[in-house]
């Protein structure tokens, strides 16, 4: 398996284009040709989305760590994960490395903050999810239409861990959230879902890859978008099953609106098996609201805007629901409501 691409903001040559298979729908170099200027120093304010929830919190500003940049889950735990950015035309990187130890559950609530414009954001996370261990990691991503914003994240899933991800962003220039997964099988259960509602020129790319690395794994996956005016949506999802991961049971299924007749859907599920005995599935549809429905919601004195709204709140929710823990589907639910 080709290894993922290794972004630093301050060498050019490590910025992709096109021509790389893995970033050919999200050209970096497109817009990035130069590196950009450190970013100054920023103050984190206010609680985040989740604020609600409570927890512990872990923040970075322009990417400098605000207090530890690192985090031990054990016993159970909350952790608000936040991404700050107040920047103008410079760039930042932020690191965290979290780690779950053997048994312990944690809730990782991620938000990605933009003020500012035109700024260069690349985050990168690091995450250990030991034996039996349990993490539900929701991703809020809200940014400005003019910036590029970058997240890799790289998990390792150990045997009899399970693994809940859930990531719902509105995109930027161009935004891109990448999750490599090393799946070890042996009990391992992992979810991975992804919600992208898209307008205006706004580009977001849903790119993963899960590697089953040993046998009687279960990887499941849902991804659903809706693209407005000339925005782009990308979803590229590959699971690999190795040779020995036998029993592996793995399904994903992509599916988009496009609302807009200039704007784009991009979909690339994949499926590599070289182990026997295992149950794997791959889906993809493109359409448009259903007519009849509308048509429908109409007759019963609803205005067209609000028919679509409502459909296409429908149509998303799906993936919403598939959030087990109740406080955070509820803020998920609230925050996608206010953006339809």
């Amino acid at each position: 398996m080709n290894a993922p691409v290794r972004i630093d903001l301050k060498d050019a040559s490590s910025f992709p284009s096109r021509r790389v298979e893995a970033w050919k729908y999200s050209d970096l170099r497109k817009f990035l040709r130069e590196t950009p200027e450190p970013s100054a120093a920023a103050q984190v304010t206010g609680e985040g989305p989740f604020a609600a929830l409570g927890g512990e919190m872990l923040a970075f500003a322009n990417g400098r760590a605000v207090g530890a940049d690192a985090f031990v889950a054990s016993g159970e735990q909350t952790l608000r994960l936040r991404f700050v950015s107040d920047a103008v035309n410079t760039g930042h990187t932020a690191s965290v490395r979290i780690a779950v130890r053997p048994g312990a559950r944690l809730l990782l609530l991620e938000s990605h903050e933009g003020a500012g414009s035109a700024y260069v954001a690349h985050n990168r996370i690091d995450l250990d999810v030991a034996d039996g261990a349990e993490v539900t990691r929701i991703v809020l991503a809200d940014e400005p239409d003019d910036v590029l914003a970058i997240t890799n994240a790289e998990v390792r899933v150990a045997p009899g861990g399970r693994y809940r991800q859930t990531i719902v962003t509105t995109g930027a220039k161009l935004q891109r959230q990448e999750t490599q997964l090393a799946h070890a099988g042996a009990g391992a259960d992992v979810r991975m879902d992804g919600l992208y509602l898209l307008d205006g020129a706004r580009h977001a790319d849903l790119t993963s890859v899960v590697d089953h690395l040993g046998p009687d794994g279960v990887t499941s996956q849902l991804t659903k978008g809706v693209v407005r005016d000339t925005a782009r949506g990308v979803f590229q999802g590959k699971i690999v099953v190795e040779r020995g991961a036998d029993g592996t049971d793995a399904r994903m299924g992509h599916h988009a609106l496009i609302l807009g007749e200039r704007a784009e859907v991009d979909a690339k599920p994949e499926l590599i098996i070289y182990a026997d005995d295992v149950q794997c599935a791959h889906g993809n549809t493109v359409g448009n609201l259903d007519a009849a429905a509308l048509f429908y919601l109409q007759q019963r004195g609803i205005p067209l805007d609000e028919a679509r709204a409502l459909l296409t709140e429908a149509f998303l929710v799906e993936v919403i629901d598939r959030i087990e823990h109740d406080g955070a589907r509820e803020v998920v639910r609230e925050w996608l409501t206010a953006r339809l």
